[in-house]
């Protein structure tokens, strides 16, 4: 990859240390990009008061927010490919927060909903750079745990940021959180700027195009199996809270997302440390927990004892998933990591806007009872095409025989 002889990744090539603090950078970067698309989850009320609309609209807020990554993501990435990758890393989160400043002062739905889209539009591109980032700070048998590192802010935000932001809110109002959030985004800019080495973009003639990247061997076995079983995340999480309903637990629905929260940095912390020698075998595992999860809360969703360890088994199969989906991906892709992650990105979002629409078509044709099978299905599917990408994509390595 092109860079600096002087970057970090000559320096980690000769210690063999990690560069902690460039990686946590990143890892604070995921942190404020999934906070800023989650927060207003948390805040529907107190929003849909401050700018005297229902809740259904204001619940758009998070809606146009990923439509803006989806339709981002890999335009921006490949028009970008040329540029120095520090000041296109600090663009993105200064997209943050402006878009963050104007969510705190709006009184206007409309200027509102043009800032969640252009926090959207930072985020598909930040997602994009991201693990390709992290990958190039460290020598090939460390960037997968090099990219763990960096993820690390994802299931951070989710388990402990939301419930947080949405505590400060309710205490204090749902416009000091925005307000500071783009705080935390200038830091993050300084911290970036001093701690995160830069890199040079591609040359004109070793960019890739999208076509080329597409047809890559293996890009596109990984490319679905992060759709199928983002897919099958987003169909229960997006209706967890009917799904414990009609069980008899949906009282209990925020202790049940909290244990999932927690399994999840338990299993980030299994993915990072076992990566770089087990990427294969780990994603076999983590689909096959998942699926127990899955099959568990169909045939004794009835019982509490037996939904709690589903819901954590469900937390360590997903908590290190993307770690493992991005790695894969960098490793395949190559030089042309940025662009293939702007397709995962892509891939990812639409597994999101699926999960709400197939989840509801379930819920309101079948009901409840649907989940189980669909998801059942889903990583079913992933596993067959896990299994075929032993060369490329997921490849088996020396004493991996799945």
């Amino acid at each position: 990859m092109a860079g600096s002889p002087t970057t970090a990744v000559g320096r980690g090539a000769q210690s063999a240390r990690l560069p902690i603090a460039s990686l946590l950078a990143l890892a604070l970067a995921g942190f404020v990009t999934i906070l800023t698309e989650a927060l207003p989850a948390g805040l529907l009320p107190q929003i849909s008061a401050g700018l005297n609309i229902s809740e259904a609209l204001a619940g758009q807020l998070v809606t146009v927010y990923a439509v803006g990554s989806l339709v981002a993501a890999i335009p921006l990435t490949a028009a970008t490919q040329g540029a120095r990758r520090r000041p296109l890393l600090l663009s993105a989160i200064a997209g943050f927060v402006v878009a963050n400043t104007i969510t705190a002062l709006s009184t206007s739905y409309v200027l509102t909903m043009v800032a969640r889209f252009l926090a959207g539009v930072s985020a598909g591109l930040l997602w994009a750079l991201a693990a390709g980032y992290a990958a190039r700070m460290v020598p090939d048998r460390q960037k997968g745990r090099a990219i763990a590192i960096a993820m690390v802010g994802t299931p951070l935000a989710l388990s402990l940021g939301v419930p947080a932001g949405t505590f400060l809110g309710n205490l204090v109002g749902w416009r000091l959180c925005f307000g500071v959030m783009s705080a935390l985004a200038l830091v993050l800019m300084v911290w970036v700027r001093i701690q995160v080495p830069d890199f040079a973009g591609q040359g004109a003639g070793k960019r890739s195009s999208l076509r080329s990247v597409w047809v890559m061997p293996g890009v596109r076995s990984v490319l679905f199996v992060v759709f199928a079983f983002v897919l099958a995340h987003n169909i229960l999480y997006t209706y967890i809270a009917p799904f414990l309903a009609s069980t008899g637990m949906g009282d209990r629905t925020d202790l049940i997302l909290l244990v999932f929260g927690l399994a999840s940095l338990v299993g980030l912390w299994i993915i990072g440390v076992l990566i770089d020698t087990h990427l294969r075998a780990l994603t076999l595992a983590s689909t096959v927990l998942f699926a127990l999860a899955a099959l568990i809360l169909g045939v004794a969703a009835t019982m509490p004892i037996a939904v709690y360890a589903a819901g954590a088994a469900w937390g360590v199969a997903f908590g290190g998933a993307p770690t493992l989906f991005q790695t894969a991906l960098a490793k395949t892709a190559g030089n042309a990591a940025d662009v293939a992650q702007s397709m995962l990105v892509t891939a990812w979002n639409l597994a999101i806007a699926g999960g709400g629409i197939v989840g509801g078509l379930l819920l309101d044709g079948v009901g409840v009872d649907a989940f189980a099978p669909a998801l059942l299905a889903l990583l079913a599917a992933t596993l067959i095409v896990l299994r075929a990408a032993r060369h490329h994509g997921f490849p088996a390595v020396a004493g991996q025989g799945a």
